[in-house]
């Protein structure tokens, strides 16, 4: 609300003032409006509901359950150093590593074809193939979720989280990935 002070301004010094109009501007109302906003927005918006990614892990009560599968039908990924990994299909030993990077023209590529190759060679039902993700001790947290996104994206059916075997960091060394 706003106030009109119109007390004169008197005689000073024998001069005559002339009287001075102050105004006084009382801002309770914008200021209840104010917090009335900020308590609106703070209650109506959504805070950033946190990502999680689903991962099942194997009984550890269990010992020695495997199941035999081709190693023609498994594709190794070696997560390294640098946003760097290497893959191979196969046994390991018996064809060389690719050094690749992420994203579509890098693993994803190499998934989707690889996936396709399988399927065409192996009949149904164990026609998909088994994608064994192993991380380097150099590898970080989100060389790890980004490789598990790509898996995702490619579309395999079964992939899995393995230890590194030390020949396998041996390789990873030996490229310069460790």
């Amino acid at each position: 609300m706003a106030e009109l002070d119109t007390s004169g301004g008197g005689k000073k010094g024998g001069k005559i003032r002339s009287k001075k109009a102050s105004t006084r501007i009382d801002l309770t109302a914008m200021v209840d409006l104010a917090f009335l906003l900020i308590t609106f927005f703070i209650m109506a918006t959504t805070l950033a509901k946190p990502k999680a990614m689903d991962t099942i892990w194997p009984d550890k009560t269990k010992k020695d359950v495997q199941l035999p599968v081709p190693e023609t039908r498994t594709m190794t990924v070696l997560l390294g150093a640098n946003d760097k990994l290497e893959w191979f299909v196969g046994p390991p030993g018996k064809t060389a590593p690719t050094i690749d990077n992420y994203g579509k023209n890098g693993i994803r590529k190499a998934l989707i074809e690889n996936s396709k190759q399988v399927e065409a060679t192996h009949a149904a039902p164990d026609n998909f193939m088994i994608v064994l993700v192993k991380a380097g001790s150099k590898s970080t947290y989100k060389n790890f979720v980004t490789m598990m996104d790509e898996i995702n994206i490619a579309g395999i059916k079964s992939d899995a989280v393995v230890d590194i075997t030390p020949g396998e960091t041996a390789q990873l060394k030996k490229d310069g990935l460790e």
